[in-house]
This record gives C-alpha cells, sequence and structure tokens, in this order.
C-alpha cells in the first residue's frame, strides 16, 4: 500500500496503471519529483478498478480535531455504525467539514483502506491544527469480492538494462456459504501482468555543475573552496536560531540551520546570477534571498524574516441585486504573511465546484438564475491559516417580476397628544412608507467589485392629506406609490471622546490610525470623529498618545450602516510608571498589584535577553513599564483593546475568555531606544483560574496593530514552582502555567482560553418607560461584560471575563456571553446601553421585581436572577443591570422563548417577536413629542424623502436649532413649536412639524424650570433654490404670560426684517434665524452628519448655558431667549362637579345650550387650523378678556385655534 504525505485520501484497493504500459526508472524519478513539486497527490476520486456496480456510504464524522488531531479510524466507524460500512471497502473520500478535498487543504494527514484516516496536530506546519474532516467509503453492491492482490512477482528478466515480465493474483471469495461445487464469480481478471525493467548497467550522475563536481548522493553541486556566510534576524534585528536553508531551486534539500546567533555557513556552495536561498522557520513566513559576491571565494547573504500572520480578509463580497440572465462578480480579497494562496467560495454554506465556476479570488457568475439567489462568502487559505469573509446577498429577480412593490406598507406615526380623531380611539396614524430593499438598475458596467451607484426602494409620489383631529386638521403627506431610484447614501461615523480609564483625563491632540494610517487627532477634550468608508466590514482603530502618557489603545469599533454616528466613550490605560532594571540579571515583574491580593502572573526575564533594533545585546540599565490589565478590577473591562476573537482553523472568528492582558515597554535608559526581549517566560498562578477546564486550554496570546486579532503566541505547560515570601504569603510549592515568548515588536499580549460555552442575550431599547414596541430605539450601543463570580457569592463578581457591544436595529440586538447549562451563575452578565453620549436607564428590579417590566416572565426571570444596578443601593445609578447567564434548557418551554438564546440560535434571536422575554432599557427624558408632516425615521437616514417640507433639507448634513425658555413656576409645563413656512414661495404658511417638551426642574433654583425647545431651522430648502426663514411660534402650555425676551435676540429680528408683531403675550413669534447664534441669544445651531447626534449636542449646551459645554443638569440663569411666569391659578368660580352638585338642573340645560351653540359655531367658523394647545388649555387664557362668566364660557368654546 501506497503511502502519501500531506493528501487527502481517496484511495481504493488497486492502483492499475494504463493497460499495455510499464514504468521505467526515468518515469519514477518524473513521478517522484512531481510529487515533491506538489506536495500533494490524487486530489480527485479514484475509479475502482472493477467492473461491477459500487455505491458510496453517507459521510462519517466521529472524531473532531481537539486533542492529538482528527481520529477516523475504520474499526471506531464500524463500532458505531455496524452495518453501514461493508467488510473490504474499495475506496474513500475525505473532506473537511466545509467541503474541501484535503488535498486542498494543505495538511499532513495519513489514510488506509484497511485503518482509516487520521491527521495529527503536531505534524502540522506553522502551528496549525487539523481541520476537522468526515469520510466515506466506496462498497460492492455485490456479495463476492476479491482478496487483495498478492505481491508482484519477480521480473523474469535479470540481465540490466533489460525488460521483463512481473505478475500478481488474486482471489474470488464470497459472503455467504455456497454449495461445494459453486464458486463465486467476481467480474474482471484472476491474474495481472505489468512489464518491469531492471536498472542500468551502470548509474551515472545526471547533474551540471559548472565550476564544480555532484555531491556524493548526487543531490547538490559542491565547489571547493568556495564558503557561503550567512546572518538571519527578525525584522526587528533579533537572531533567528534554528531556521533551515536550502537553495530555492531544491527546497526539499537543507543545506544547513542557523545557531544561536542566527549565523550559518556552508562551505563548498556554488552559486550563480539566479542562484536563491529559500530560508524557513516556524512562525515565520519563508524568505527568498539572493547571494552576493564578497570576493571569489566568500558568498555572504543576511535574510530578514516577517513573523507569519494567518490571512485577513482585507475585500468582502458586497451585497448585489440582477435580473435573471445578468452577470455579477463577487470580490474577495485577503492578506496574511505568507499571503493566501487559495480561495474558496459557498454558496449558502455549500462549496462551489472551482472546476464549474473557475473562480480564484473573484467569483463571475454569468447568465444568473433566480435559484442563484442567496448568501455568499469566500474562504481564505494559506500555510498559516484560513479566514472567510462576511456574507454578502446576492438577489436574482425573474424577468419581469417587479423588484419593487408599488403599495406602500404600513407604517403608523404618533399623532400629538391633544390630536382626537372623531370616531376613533388611535393616537396613531399610518403614513405608508417603501420597503428598504435594493433593486437592479442600468449600470454603466456589471463586473465591478463595488456597483457604481446603487437602486433602492423608495418614495415615488407622496399625497397631502389632512388628518381632523376634532378641534383642527392636521396636515401630513403620506406615501402613495413607491419606485426603484438612487439610494441615498448617507455618510457613516464614529465619534466619541478618549479619557483616562482611572480619572478621566482626556487623550489630548492623540494620533488615531486606522491600519498604518493616521487619520486623525482628538481634540483638547478628547473628542474625535472619524468618517467609516463604505466598503469598511471591520473597524480597527488605534489610538496613539505622542506624549507616552497612556499605552497605545487599539479599538474595534461598531458602527450603523445605516447612515449617521454612533458614539464611543472610549477608555486608556495610563502607562504603569517604569523601574530600572539590570539587563545582565535575571528580573521578575509582577503582573497585577491589587491591594490585599496575590499577583495573577509574573515576566521573567533571563540575563541578557534585551537587543537594540540592529540585534546588538544590550547591556545596562532598562527603564521597564509593564502595564497590566487586572480582570480582578471591572474598570479596566472598558479600556482593554480589540474584541477578544480570534480566528479558528477554519476560518471562523471565535471568542476568548481573558484571564488577563499586559503591555510592554522597554527602552535604554539613555536615549530611550525600544528594546527587545527575547525568550521572555511568562508564569500564571493556576489559583486565579477558577475554572479548572480552562487550565489545559489556557495559551498566550498577541494582538495584530492592523486587524485586531488576536493571534496565538506559545502554549502553556504546568510546573511546581517554590514561591518565595512576597509580603503576601510565606515560601511554598505552587502550580504555575509556564510560557515563552519573544517580545519582537510593541503588542499587547493576553493569557487566555478559547471557550465554546455560548449564548445570544436580547435585549431592546425604547423612547420610554412605557415600552411600546413602535417606540424602540435604533443605534444605541449595548455594552455587555462577562464576569465570573467568587466561589460561593454569585452576586459579587470575581473578575470580568469578556466584553461585547452591539448596536440596536429594527428588532434590538443580540449580543454573545458566555453562558452554562449546569450552574446558573458560572457566568454572569453586567449589561449598559449609550446612546449618543447618553446613558440609558435599564428596567428596574426593586422594590419587586416585576417581569411584565423588565420583560421576562417567570419562572425564567427567577433563575437569571436580574438586578439593576441600584437593587441594593438606590444612590448608585440606574444605567445596568447584571444577571446570570443560564444557558435554557431545551426541554424546558419557559425558557424556549428568550431571553438567553443558545449560539446555533442567532437567527431565532434576531427575528424574535417583540412579545418574546428580552431585557429593557429607555430613555429618562420624558413628555416629549415630535411630529414631521414629511414623516423620517432619524435612526434609518435612508428612509428621507426629498420634499419642500422636510424638516431636514439635506440628508448628508442635519443642521439643529433650539431655543431655550426658561419658566417661573411651581410645576414644570409643556412647551411647544409650531413651525410654519415663513419666507419660501414653496412653503409660506405650511406646517413642517410640532415639538413639544416639558420644562425641567432646575435645582439650584426653586420654582423655576427651563425647556430646550427645538424648532425648524432657517435656511436652503432641499433643492437648494432659496432661503426659508421658519416662522416660529413658541406657546406654554397653561396659565402662562411673557414677561422676558432676550435682548441680543430681539435687536438681531429687529435688525433682520420682517420683523413679527408680538402683541399676545401667552406666546412668542419669530423668524428663524438664519446665522448661527450662540448662547448669548439663548438660540444652539448644531451641525453634524448624524440628526440625532447633533440635537444631542445642541440640548446638552443648552441645559448647560454655553455655546461649546454639555451638561444634563438644567441651568436656568444661564443662555435664556424667552422667559414666561406660569403662576398656578386660583379657582374663582365654581367648577362643573360643584354646579352639578349645587344646580343639577339648569347646569344641565346650560351644558346643552353650549353644546348646540359650539356646533353651529363650528359649521360657520369653515376650515380649522392648527392648534398650540387642546381646548381647555390655551382658550380659558384668552378667556378671561370677556366680561361675565358666561360669556367667559362661550368664548372659550368658538375662539378659533392659534
Amino acid at each position: 500500500m501506497w503511502t502519501w504525505v500531506r493528501v487527502a485520501l481517496i484511495l481504493c484497493s488497486v492502483f492499475t496503471l494504463v493497460q499495455g504500459s510499464s514504468w521505467n526508472n526515468s518515469q519514477v524519478r518524473k513521478s517522484s519529483q512531481r510529487i515533491r513539486n506538489t506536495k500533494l497527490a490524487y486530489n480527485s476520486i479514484f475509479e475502482p478498478q472493477t467492473t461491477g456496480v459500487t455505491e458510496w456510504t453517507s459521510w462519517f464524522n466521529i472524531d473532531h480535531p481537539g486533542g492529538n488531531g482528527d481520529y477516523e479510524r475504520l474499526e471506531a466507524i464500524r463500532f458505531y455504525y455496524r452495518e453501514r460500512v461493508c467488510a473490504r471497502p474499495v475506496a474513500m473520500e475525505a473532506r473537511t467539514t466545509d467541503w474541501v478535498a484535503a488535498a486542498d487543504t494543505g495538511e499532513v494527514v495519513h489514510s488506509s483502506l484497511e485503518k482509516g484516516f487520521w491527521c495529527i496536530n503536531k505534524e502540522q506546519p506553522y502551528g496549525r491544527i487539523c481541520s476537522n474532516y468526515h469520510v466515506r467509503f466506496q462498497c460492492p453492491s455485490v456479495q463476492a469480492y476479491w482478496t487483495d492482490w498478492s505481491a508482484w512477482g519477480p521480473c523474469s528478466t535479470t540481465a540490466c538494462n533489460d525488460v521483463g515480465i512481473q505478475v500478481r493474483r488474486r482471489k474470488c471469495m464470497s459472503t455467504q456459504s455456497l454449495p461445494v461445487l459453486l464458486t463465486p464469480t467476481c467480474p474482471g481478471p484472476h491474474t495481472e501482468r505489468r512489464e518491469c525493467s531492471t536498472p542500468p548497467c551502470q548509474v551515472v550522475c545526471q547533474i551540471v555543475c559548472p565550476g564544480g563536481r555532484p555531491s556524493e548522493d548526487c543531490r547538490y553541486c559542491v565547489c571547493e573552496g568556495q564558503t557561503l556566510q550567512g546572518e538571519v534576524l527578525s525584522v526587528t534585528g533579533v537572531p533567528v536560531s534554528g531556521a533551515s536553508v536550502a537553495v530555492s531551486d531544491q527546497p526539499t534539500v537543507i543545506r544547513t540551520h542557523t545557531d544561536a546567533k542566527g549565523l550559518f555557513k556552508i562551505p563548498g556552495m556554488c552559486s550563480g546570477p539566479k542562484t536563491r536561498l529559500l530560508i524557513n522557520k516556524e512562525k515565520f513566513a519563508p524568505a527568498t534571498v539572493p547571494i552576493f559576491n564578497n570576493s571569489s571565494k566568500s558568498l555572504w547573504i543576511r535574510a530578514l524574516l516577517r513573523s507569519s500572520e494567518k490571512p485577513y480578509i482585507l475585500k468582502h463580497p458586497e451585497d448585489k441585486v440582477r435580473y435573471e440572465g445578468q452577470r455579477v462578480i463577487l470580490c474577495c480579497k485577503a492578506t496574511g504573511t505568507p499571503n493566501p494562496d487559495k480561495y474558496y467560495w459557498y454558496h449558502n454554506g455549500t462549496l462551489l465546484d472551482q472546476k464549474i465556476y473557475k473562480y480564484e479570488e473573484d467569483l463571475v457568475l454569468r447568465d444568473l438564475k433566480p435559484e442563484q439567489s442567496g448568501q455568499y462568502y469566500c474562504k481564505a487559505n494559506s500555510l498559516t491559516g484560513s479566514i472567510k469573509s462576511t456574507s454578502a446577498f446576492l438577489n436574482v429577480f425573474a424577468k419581469g417580476a417587479p423588484a419593487c412593490n408599488v403599495t406602500p406598507e404600513s407604517h403608523l406615526i404618533r399623532l400629538p397628544i391633544d390630536c382626537k380623531q372623531p370616531g376613533k380611539e388611535s393616537q396613531f396614524y399610518n403614513a405608508g412608507r417603501c420597503p428598504h430593499n435594493k433593486c437592479p438598475g442600468s449600470l454603466d458596467f456589471d463586473l465591478r467589485c463595488r456597483d457604481a451607484s446603487g437602486f433602492c426602494c423608495g418614495v415615488k409620489q407622496m399625497e397631502a392629506k389632512e388628518i381632523n383631529c376634532g378641534s383642527y386638521i392636521l396636515p401630513i403627506k403620506v406615501v402613495s406609490e413607491c419606485g426603484c431610484q438612487k439610494c441615498v447614501e448617507p455618510k457613516v461615523l464614529v465619534r466619541g471622546r478618549v479619557v483616562a480609564a482611572d480619572n478621566n483625563e482626556p487623550l489630548r491632540f492623540g494620533h488615531i490610525y486606522m491600519g498604518k494610517e493616521r487619520v486623525g487627532t482628538t481634540g483638547y477634550q478628547g473628542g474625535f470623529t472619524i468618517q467609516v468608508p463604505s466598503d469598511t466590514q471591520r473597524l480597527v482603530v488605534n489610538f496613539v498618545d505622542p506624549s507616552q502618557k497612556f499605552i497605545d489603545s487599539l479599538k474595534v469599533f461598531i458602527f450603523d450602516r445605516k447612515g449617521g454616528a454612533v458614539y464611543h466613550d472610549v477608555k486608556v490605560m495610563r502607562k504603569q510608571e517604569p523601574v530600572d532594571i539590570d539587563a545582565g540579571e535575571t528580573n521578575t515583574i509582577y503582573l497585577g498589584e491589587i491591594k490585599g491580593e496575590d499577583p495573577i502572573g509574573q515576566l521573567v526575564i533571563p540575563p541578557n535577553s534585551f537587543h537594540k533594533n540592529t540585534g546588538e545585546t544590550y547591556e545596562g540599565t532598562v527603564k521597564a513599564s509593564v502595564t497590566f490589565f487586572d480582570p480582578r478590577n471591572i474598570t479596566t473591562a472598558a479600556a482593554a483593546p480589540g474584541d477578544l476573537n480570534f480566528v479558528g482553523d477554519e476560518g471562523d472568528i471565535l471568542p476568548l475568555r481573558t484571564y488577563g492582558m499586559f503591555s510592554v515597554d522597554f527602552r535604554d535608559e539613555a536615549n530611550q531606544e525600544v528594546l527587545g526581549a527575547g525568550e521572555v517566560q511568562v508564569l500564571l498562578d493556576t489559583e486565579h483560574v477558577k475554572m479548572q477546564e480552562h487550565i489545559p486550554t489556557m495559551k498566550l496570546w498577541s494582538l495584530n496593530p492592523d486587524t485586531g486579532i488576536w493571534e496565538e503566541e506559545g502554549d502553556f505547560q504546568p510546573t511546581q514552582v517554590t514561591t518565595g515570601e512576597n509580603g503576601r504569603r510565606k515560601r511554598e510549592e505552587r502550580t504555575f502555567l509556564i510560557g515563552n515568548m519573544e517580545i519582537r515588536e510593541r503588542r499587547l499580549f493576553n493569557l487566555d482560553v478559547p471557550e465554546s460555552r455560548r449564548c445570544y442575550v436580547k435585549v431592546r431599547a425604547y423612547m420610554s418607560d412605557k415600552f411600546l414596541p413602535t417606540e424602540q430605539l435604533e443605534g444605541v450601543v449595548i455594552n455587555l461584560i462577562n464576569l465570573e463570580p467568587k466561589p460561593g457569592y454569585s452576586s459579587n463578581p470575581r473578575a470580568w471575563g469578556r466584553f461585547d457591544s452591539v448596536i440596536t436595529g429594527s428588532n434590538g440586538a443580540c449580543l454573545p456571553a458566555f453562558c452554562d447549562a449546569q450552574r446558573p451563575d458560572a457566568y454572569t452578565a453586567y449589561v449598559t446601553a449609550i446612546m449618543g453620549g447618553e446613558e440609558l436607564e435599564a428596567a428596574p428590579s426593586a422594590p419587586k421585581m416585576n417581569p411584565n417590566i423588565i420583560g421576562v416572565s417567570q419562572p425564567y426571570l427567577d433563575k437569571l436572577d436580574y438586578q439593576r444596578s441600584d437593587h441594593d443601593d438606590l444612590a448608585l445609578k440606574k444605567t445596568a443591570f447584571r444577571i446570570n447567564l443560564a444557558k435554557p434548557n431545551p426541554n424546558n418551554f419557559d425558557e424556549t422563548n428568550g431571553p438567553i438564546y443558545p449560539y446555533q440560535n442567532l437567527i431565532a434571536c434576531e427575528n424574535a417577536p417583540v412579545d418574546a422575554n428580552h431585557f429593557r432599557f429607555f430613555r429618562v427624558e420624558k413628555d416629549k413629542y415630535e411630529y414631521n408632516v414629511v414623516p423620517f425615521e432619524e435612526s434609518d437616514l435612508t428612509t428621507w424623502t426629498g420634499d419642500y417640507l422636510s424638516w431636514w433639507p439635506n440628508p448628508q448634513e442635519f443642521r439643529a436649532c433650539y431655543i431655550k425658555v426658561k419658566i417661573h413656576g411651581a410645576t414644570e409645563v409643556m412647551v411647544r413649536s409650531r413651525n410654519l413656512g415663513g419666507t419660501h414661495p414653496m412653503t409660506r404658511g405650511q406646517l413642517y412639524g410640532i415639538r413639544d417638551i416639558r420644562s425641567t426642574r432646575d435645582l439650584s433654583h426653586p420654582n423655576t424650570s427651563a425647556a430646550c425647545l427645538e424648532f425648524k431651522c432657517g435656511g436652503m430648502l432641499f433643492d437648494q433654490g432659496a432661503v426659508d426663514r421658519s416662522l416660529i411660534t413658541v406657546i406654554p402650555q397653561g396659565n402662562c404670560r411673557r414677561i422676558g425676551i432676550n435682548g441680543l435676540l430681539q435687536e438681531y429680528l429687529t435688525k433682520h426684517p420682517p420683523v413679527l408683531q408680538n402683541n399676545e403675550s401667552h406666546a412668542f413669534n419669530m423668524l428663524a434665524p438664519v446665522d448661527p447664534l450662540g448662547h448669548n441669544y439663548g438660540i444652539y445651531t448644531v451641525t453634524d452628519q448624524n440628526p440625532r447626534i447633533a440635537k444631542e449636542i445642541a440640548i446638552g449646551r443648552c441645559f448647560d448655558g454655553t455655546s461649546d459645554g454639555f451638561s444634563r443638569e438644567m441651568k436656568s440663569e444661564s443662555g435664556v431667549a424667552l422667559t414666561f411666569s406660569c403662576p398656578k391659578r386660583t379657582v374663582n368660580r365654581e367648577s362643573l362637579f360643584q354646579r352639578l352638585q349645587t344646580n343639577p338642573g339648569q347646569t344641565l340645560a346650560q351644558m346643552a345650550r353650549d353644546m348646540r351653540e359650539s356646533q353651529e359655531m363650528q359649521v360657520r367658523r369653515g376650515s380649522a387650523q392648527v392648534v398650540a394647545y387642546p381646548s381647555g388649555q390655551q382658550g380659558r387664557t384668552q378667556g378671561r378678556r370677556t366680561g361675565s362668566a358666561s360669556r367667559r364660557r362661550t368664548g372659550t368654546r368658538t375662539q378659533p385655534r392659534q
């Protein structure tokens, strides 16, 4: 039986050569050379050499590549599946679970039809582990079978350089007992012959060696007196020992290895102008270098090896839409060290045949059919591993099928609180909307990786309608027809603030990098804004402090693909103060210095380990700074870099659970030059690993600064170590995990274990604590920190182990987390929510847990032990909650409806209905209402519609305007702005929208509150043709009287006519300023690419009363535009209830007369107008001008609404 190395086997019991042919020595050498060059063999299924009918078994996968490797042994398969494998298979096929043929994986594998298939982890190059394989066997369908062929007989000739015949035989057997005279019948011959040849009479080495001679084994040339010397270093100048050296034309012939100093010598080396050397070393990318002549007899090379890196996707395939019969290209590009050499494409999880589709990096599909719709992704392979791209959706419409449904979908908008539709109890109106799907459009060229212009289903036509609110008419524009048009492509932004994790000191003027490109600088207060490129799938940003006060902080940001900005509050770790150590001595640096606690681990640096960038050993004093992210301190979780993920052997992004991270900075005391260190020992105290199953899988990782992915540096081995007295405990024997690493560059390092016990947690965010399904918030950043509790104290977390962030969509968010099915409190989670820098409140858990408020039904809620952060101390903030991450029991019906879902049920979590169990956050702001005549969802900028009455005239730039209104009164009041077209001929007198807000109490001044009220900014409308100064009316609710106007604002309005009269003291009218006035005028204007961010910033400045500050506490004495006095109304007449008690008959008669008069006035009055507030509020204020009580009541009923 032949044995092939690095091959995915499909073997037959017989290898039959072409009939009538023979192999001579030349052919054998050519075959062997071909095998050596490809390092792979037999990529296709071998057809069995019998004429009988055969059939394949199903696929078997009885082992996984953990431990020593993947063993698909035939004996074990027969044990589990006794009747499904025949006694003597004639062929076998092995593929990975991703359907990649084993021959294409580049892995070292073994197989035998008698033993099965196996792959051993330690035999794989670059520290890889085997893929997960499954196998199948080919069996004859008949009961008769041949025995194995006998060995070939001797050649019929013995003379040298002659040709003869060899014979071999086999016997036909039966699996059933047969009569004595009946012999089994097997198809095919009993004997087989082949030509054979004897060796040549004289063996002559065929190697031609100009200027030299062949070596004794005829493998290479030897040139006497010529010596090659060389040096192999890493890119940081560290000598690389143990590297193999070979001539690139003969990569399997190893000439020598480098010594401890990275040097090597090859005597008798022959070289020519094209001679290249191939340098190989595990965990480094192979390097090919030319040879330089120092003299006629001396040759020299210097090779620099780059650390090997797993593949990383640079270009992901993008969503495409096409009609049947068209063509499309899906692009994929990966990088790595070495570069990926193979690409695979998958459609809905099934591998596409490369022979049929003829793809490499890019996949081209022609003459598309509707059944080719679906998810496509690529997988890139290199010698160091694999990586999968994100999925792209290809939608193929049948010919003639509409790509966009012309009929709008139902979309309910909430009406003003005073809008009572006659005959209806609903506070909502169906304004319609178009689905957000893409359309196939007319492209100038259809084979681009990214289509030049996208087409989307959007609003084609709107219809103006009126809503009868009983006492007034409310105009609205509803969607009447949808159609395909060019997509709105809003800017995608990430913004936030970078501050220290310990005291919130801002990172001032820090450098911002994406990869190796600097893209910006933080501001004086640490603020930053990054525009996300349109093709970005994973946003990796590195913040670098030029002053070296903070360590470099790499973050992986989530962002909203629908457009707009997502706010991130970035924490960075302050660099540990350096200590002086002697480079010539053994030095120990402890990891984790928490008062009263033992260190988690330590770094042990042997003597003479430090080196300069030139590779020269450094001798002297080293300034050593080691900053440790201690998981026992929960405040360091927000500052942890990356997203704690690594790439698995199948190319999937998988999670890690950390036991601590550390950043090292070694410098020359004299000139502050950065130093490297080789063979540093990392010791981890196993007493801090409370989950014993984590100890065997603990590894040392480093963070790739370009990709944000953690890469494996090495394993740990348990060792007994005698620890000395360190002020905490006495000298004793303890078990440490010890690993070795080389600090080649300034990277972060991590003590982590891969964790497979994973779940998803469903969280939703709402506009208020009413938790209405129609008021869910999108674009909220939900953060989840995994906690590991102290043994026996489930409510007191011992340490954090992982963090994740997800942004909410239209159906909430699903956050990945570790969970456990055996112990509900084995893992706990701490969850927060942030929107534009504002922390949202979690559903309360005290004084008594209410499942209807929390959103999770009993008894599962008790098992999860939900507690808001103020559960035990009401003085604490209310912006987080903690839960047990108990994996749901599939056999318990109460645990199958969320809020925790098994990891494989992500789709169920993402599509869960709103009435399914989930956790809740809500905005603290209450009594706030916004109405737009042209509906628009600020959480989805693609819903913008170009119309003269659009509140926001430009989808690329959003300008928010606020006016600060001060209220003197014992109670908070509602304030409304009514916004009409002012000076533009297309909108004059037409309503843009309504804004309501309740004033906020000033805690520093009794009987005083203030409101930050939004109004429609003045400026260009969507056609950019003319300016409109919107007509703004500000009206507080109830018994209010204007007592003051900001002098600067009054002066500005006077100097910019037309000037509106303000004869009525209960309201204020103005034409909106075009200029961005500041806090001195009581006007706050902010422009941003995201409407919510613009509004949040403007509100923060308005609360603070400054043009550049931010506050959530109302300061009513600063930056005020208008002042109203709203005293409590004194009762000077009987109420309706009192009159019914004293004189019921007369009162009822008067009520009947009043109702008839009101109906007559309604008819005479004609069309109604938009009111500021409902009857009984504003009307009573105006009614005070009449004389008698009867006339006051009549005036209240008949006064036209403003």
